[in-house]
């Protein structure tokens, strides 16, 4: 038998109130009760704590030594559970977030500005990394969840999708290409491309399209992030084939869009977690917010995708 924490509060309230009538009133329980308890907190350490008498109940000398730990026990107890309540109130707490970086760039800040409204006082990490590192902390549990492609079938992740992106001819404003609504990947190819590097998502695709229709690319450079093939498109550089969102990223830098056809790439963009893994509650508390502005994402209608 194990001392519980019903035990030591009913311990502390005689302790400070000197009278078991007092003690039990204070944590509302019958006198019957609480003497239950003494005794059985008596019982497990093998003696008495307290002594009766006219003037009320007077601490042992072991039970004025345990007295200080028994109040240490009840207070952390409390915090402790009041911890917990913080949490699943949404109170307190941390979460991180994996997210590919078009979308901690072009869809997260709404949603976090609008979670962090309602819940200041949860902390928030942003890791924008490549789909392979997403992965990597998704499974090893460093990160909650994932905001990636869908990963490959290996039946590891659950995969939740939100919206699909495609793939856009991006090059500058004045570039030829700017006159057709629609233009083709080989329509594109024609010209030096601008590309991320083979490690990204965004390339890996690409590749599988250019050996689907058969093509290949005249890769001027390759580059890791979308900033710097942004910049370079804009220098007259070349051209590109990003994910429309990226198209958010670098739309100061004096460039244009058109959809690519020919095929059109649509890419399924949604939340990657760990089979079966039991999200806490502020972290639900943020999936459900992502999935609100995912079907309200009018970026996305506004680039010709459909939300």
């Amino acid at each position: 038998m194990s001392i519980s924490i019903r035990q030591l509060k009913a311990f502390v309230a005689i302790a400070s109130t000197g009278s078991f009538i007092e003690a039990s009133e204070r944590l509302r329980l019958s006198q019957p009760a609480l003497s239950i308890s003494i005794r059985k907190l008596e019982l497990h350490i093998g003696g008495a704590v307290f002594t009766r008498s006219p003037r009320g109940a007077q601490l042992t000398p072991e039970g004025l030594s345990f007295l200080p730990k028994a109040q240490r026990l009840v207070l952390d107890w409390e915090d402790a559970f009041e911890d917990l309540e913080r949490l699943f109130k949404k109170q307190q707490g941390k979460i991180t977030i994996a997210a590919l970086p078009t979308l901690a760039a072009g869809f997260l800040p709404k949603v976090l500005a609008e979670y962090r409204a309602q819940f200041p006082n949860i902390a928030i990490n942003v890791n924008d990394v490549l789909a392979s590192e997403i992965e990597g902390l998704v499974r090893e549990g460093r990160a909650d969840f994932g905001l990636s492609v869908q990963p490959a079938k290996n039946g590891y992740f659950d995969f939740e999708p939100l919206f699909e992106d495609r793939f856009v001819a991006v090059c500058p404003e004045l570039h030829p290409l700017m006159e057709c609504t629609e233009v083709s990947w080989a329509q594109l190819l024609k010209y030096p491309i601008i590309e991320l590097n083979q490690l990204s998502s965004t390339r890996q695709a690409i590749e599988r399209v250019l050996n689907d229709i058969n093509l290949e690319m005249d890769l001027f450079c390759e580059v890791s992030q979308i900033g710097t093939a942004g910049r370079m498109v804009a220098a007259g550089l070349g051209v590109a084939a990003l994910p429309s969102l990226s198209f958010r990223q670098i739309s100061n830098e004096g460039l244009g869009w058109r959809t690519l056809i020919e095929p059109a790439v649509p890419r399924q963009l949604g939340i990657i977690k760990p089979p079966r893994a039991a999200q806490s509650a502020a972290s639900n508390a943020m999936l459900d917010i992502i999935r609100y502005h995912a079907s309200q994402f009018e970026e996305l209608k506004n680039l010709g995708v459909d939300g």
